[in-house]
């Protein structure tokens, strides 16, 4: 177990993410697009990380930074180790980042150990997991698995910029996605270090997690149609109303996602007409985000939502509209390198504790070329994607720690 007294890797690691959060497109903020000028100055700078490391790098045709460590036999299987380095807007300093300065800083501990791996590392920055400037989806690490979308090069940012005008700006390559593919036979498998993002390591006193799975998700678009009528004259026996219907839904979702300690339901939206204070709702149209590891249960749930919610629609006389717009399967870990991550806690007195992510990462669209594993860190009040994201030195000095054994375990004899 780390002490306090030696926390060079999560020093190490902080003065790395310290350094790239410096590059933004706000003064005042960190907002950190994909293909924006701070993009370009951040992927420089982590460049520059890798090559002080002594990782033969580059930036890629797409903006991913890509460093290498040979080892001893260049011809092996290659472990990869990263996650992104884009934000959202008015994000955090840790989220994607963290990942990556990980990947580094265990190159170097490896490097100062003298330890040189049976197989080649990869560390790579993604571009663009954020999918917060471009129409995409994972584009960057979609295009390492060999699954990049050539219509992605057409979208259009809220500026009207097209994305292929964009990479060319950035010095990219737009027609250069389909060389990034990488062989399947070439890699063993993809490790990435993220936050959590979520409020359960701290309520559980733990510094890392391991996941089990990336949670699948389905989206839709629903539509209560009742009847508008004067908020003063129209007997309360006697309405129809669109919106007092979309509570009582609102609350059967609430509890049917409550069923199970890894599902989750949320209306996130709800717009409502004619919206008038003395007009009673006439239509209110709202979303559902319905996720859970496990595809089967989930499916089953939305299903029992939409009975449950064309009963409620029935008893109060309105039509209920539903229009599924997402269908995303669960990513399930490799359990495997889950082993490997629980063996690498346990010789450091952790508890290896298992949970399911709820948010994507690019271990999504990794799974599509290798075995992936992801590693969670506690973060303060388990809130991401807002500058008050925070983690401790501790706690990135334990997985560093983690991720150096585990990286040991996974790459030492295997020729």
């Amino acid at each position: 177990m780390t002490h306090p007294s030696d926390l060079s890797l999560g020093r190490r690691a902080m003065a790395l993410l310290d350094a790239l959060a410096r590059h933004s497109d706000e003064p005042e903020r960190l907002t950190r697009l994909y293909l924006s000028k701070s993009h370009r100055d951040a992927a420089e700078a982590t460049l520059g990380f890798m090559q002080d490391a002594g990782l033969t790098s580059h930036i890629d045709a797409l903006g991913s930074v890509v460093g290498r460590f040979e080892g001893r036999n260049p011809d092996a299987p290659a472990l990869i180790i990263g996650s992104h380095i884009d934000t959202v807007v008015d994000a955090g300093r840790y989220d994607g980042n963290l990942g990556v300065v990980l990947g580094i800083v265990a190159v170097e501990a490896l490097k100062a150990a003298g330890i040189v791996p049976s197989c080649p590392i990869e560390v790579v920055a993604f571009g663009d997991e954020e999918n917060a400037r471009f129409p995409t989806n994972l584009s960057t690490s979609y295009a390492l698995a060999g699954r990049y979308d050539p219509s992605w090069l057409d979208g259009m940012d809220a500026e009207g910029v097209r994305l292929r005008d964009a990479l060319v700006s950035f010095g990219g390559d737009p027609d250069g996605f389909a060389a990034l593919a990488r062989d399947p036979k070439r890699y063993r498998g993809y490790l990435e270090v993220h936050i959590e993002q979520g409020p359960l390591l701290e309520a559980e006193n733990l510094p890392v997690g391991i996941v089990t799975a990336i949670n699948g998700a389905t989206r839709a678009r629903a539509t209560v149609i009742g009847e508008a009528g004067h908020a003063g004259t129209v007997p309360m026996t006697m309405r129809r109303d669109a919106l007092a219907a979309v509570a009582e839904m609102t609350l059967a979702i609430e509890r049917i996602g409550a069923k199970r300690s890894d599902t989750v339901a949320t209306v996130g939206v709800a717009q409502v007409h004619p919206g008038a204070i003395n007009v009673i709702p006439a239509r209110v149209d709202f979303t559902l985000d319905a996720r859970s590891p496990d595809d089967p249960v989930r499916h089953a749930m939305v299903a029992e939502i939409v009975q449950e919610c064309r009963a409620i629609a029935a008893r109060r006389g309105v039509e209920f509209r539903f229009e599924p717009f997402m269908d995303s399967a669960a990513t399930p870990m490799d359990g495997g390198l889950m082993r490997e991550f629980a063996q690498s806690m346990a010789s450091l007195g952790l508890a290896a504790r298992h949970l399911a992510s709820g948010a994507g990462h690019d271990a999504v669209a990794m799974a599509a070329l290798c075995p992936v594993a992801m590693l969670f860190v506690r973060c303060k009040g388990g809130i991401s994607h807002n500058p008050a994201e925070s983690i401790t030195v501790e706690d990135a000095d334990v997985a560093a720690r983690v991720l150096v054994e585990t990286v040991k375990r996974i790459v030492a004899g295997r020729a």
